[in-house]
């Protein structure tokens, strides 16, 4: 209603149509579905082939391996001072199963703090080994001479990553390379005479490393799996080598996983507010979403089955100079056939497209799977935002896929009761006293390597840093 004004007095002006509030409430608006911001393109779920599990685990077979995988080691850290962890002094090959945990501590109490500066050099090449290193925290490399007698480097050391013990299995007691410190850091040193006084104590860990030098004496492939005898270029009636394949005595097996919820829709909403959208089909519609994103975020950072868990040392590398450049994906590409694709952070993407753009380099986008990606060399980079990336860090991987290409696989179980997708179902499990019907809805879910070689991960791949 408005007013106006008649000789100065203020008059009430009638209503001649419907107002708009009122005609709003019978109008039926136009309304989309419930909408969810977390959903992803989740491309780790889509490009893995998934194979389906009966009983629940699966086995990997694999050929027998005198090679024990190096791990990362782990630290504590208070105030300035850091001290490793005992446990994971396991993830050294020579201690890998180590039971006495009194002689880890032990062996992990005498280990010294050893601060570093960009440039100092921790190892000269030709020095007699004398000393282990523990890398707590920064990045040094591996430096060799190359053919012509020029520096080379062969590697590059960081968090976890631990030096010197393998002059266990080496006759020349002497460093072969030199280390130099390309940031600033912190490592932890056991010098070899304390070393060998608790091996001289102990009987258990002198059999541990009797057996492992053993180990590492016996015939094997470049890869640490037990050599096939056989011959070859021989002439006349010669004595063949005889030869059998073993395998691994206790295979890895994998469960499946489940991530859960209950979900619960009160009968009232689900009986009057059902139309012109099923409450209940959205309300299960966005916690199947929800779930499917918790299962690829499970896949990459699960420490049992993750893949970023379960790369091994040998096929984890470090950024040259910290943004991810093209040498760096050379580099990851070659140490496996047939990668399938690259997966990264989002961050990761934009900042690999930084380097090639201050290069002169414009990466190919390629069809994969009917959407337009970027690529490397013919190989997908796919987006999965569930790689954590931590204080302006991340990583990148790269996989070959395929059971029938002993690469990495999905596993999720057959036809499941109340199955909606494969490997997900919804139960109902009845209405309670307040009258909320309750739904369990769950996935099941697990990944397998099936060679180490067929998962690759580039680490430390600095997204923070820009081109001035």
């Amino acid at each position: 209603m408005t007013t106006e004004t008649t000789a100065g007095i203020p008059q009430a002006r009638q209503q001649s149509s419907l107002s708009v509030a009122a005609a709003k409430n019978l109008a039926s608006t136009t309304k989309s579905a419930p909408q969810m911001q977390e959903i992803s393109n989740r491309w780790l779920l889509r490009a893995l082939p998934w194979v389906e599990v009966s009983g629940g685990t699966y086995r990997v077979n694999r050929r027998l391996s005198y090679a024990v995988g190096r791990g990362r080691v782990s630290f504590a850290q208070t105030g300035r001072q850091v001290s490793v962890v005992p446990p994971t002094l396991r993830e050294v090959p020579v201690l890998r199963g180590f039971e006495d945990d009194a002689l880890l501590a032990e062996l992990a109490g005498r280990f010294v703090q050893r601060d570093f500066a960009v440039g100092d050099v921790l190892i000269e090449q030709g020095a007699e080994i004398d000393e282990v290193f523990l890398v707590a925290h920064g990045k040094v490399d591996k430096i060799g001479t190359g053919k012509y007698g020029d520096p080379t480097v062969l590697g590059t050391f960081a968090d976890g990553d631990h030096i010197g013990d393998e002059a266990l299995t080496v006759a020349d007691r002497r460093w072969p390379y030199s280390v130099k410190a390309t940031t600033s850091g912190t490592v932890l040193v056991l010098a070899w005479p304390a070393f060998q006084e608790l091996v001289d104590r102990s009987e258990a860990l002198r059999d541990q490393i009797l057996a492992f030098i053993a180990d590492s004496q016996l015939p094997q492939t470049h890869k640490g799996e037990a050599a096939i005898g056989m011959s070859a270029g021989h002439e006349g009636e010669f004595d063949l080598p005889t030869a059998f394949v073993d395998y691994e005595l206790s295979p890895r097996e994998y469960e499946l996983s489940v991530a859960q919820t209950v979900l619960r829709v009160h009968s009232r909403v689900a009986d009057l507010y059902n139309q012109p959208m099923d409450q209940t089909e959205h309300q299960l519609r966005l916690t199947v979403e929800a779930l499917r994103e918790r299962q690829e975020h499970e896949l990459v950072n699960n420490p049992e089955f993750g893949l970023l868990s379960n790369a091994e040392y040998g096929q984890r590398i470090q950024t040259h100079s910290g943004p991810p450049t093209p040498d760096d994906l050379d580099e990851l590409l070659c140490r496996r056939r047939s990668t399938k694709f690259y997966l990264a952070h989002p961050k990761a993407i934009a900042a690999f497209g930084r380097e090639c753009n201050s290069r002169g380099l414009y990466p190919e986008a390629i069809q994969f799977e009917g959407k337009t990606v970027p690529s490397w060399r013919g190989v997908p980079i796919l987006t999965c935002n569930k790689i954590p990336v931590v204080n302006g860090t991340t990583s990148i991987l790269a996989m070959r896929v395929g059971e029938d290409n002993q690469g990495v696989i999905g596993l999720r179980p057959g036809a499941l009761p109340d199955q909606v997708e494969p490997g997900l179902n919804v139960r109902f499990m009845g209405i309670d006293e307040k009258a909320v019907v309750k739904y369990l809805v769950s996935a099941y879910y697990s990944a397998a390597v099936l060679v180490p070689d067929a998962i690759g991960v580039l680490e430390n791949v600095d997204v923070a840093h820009w081109q001035h």
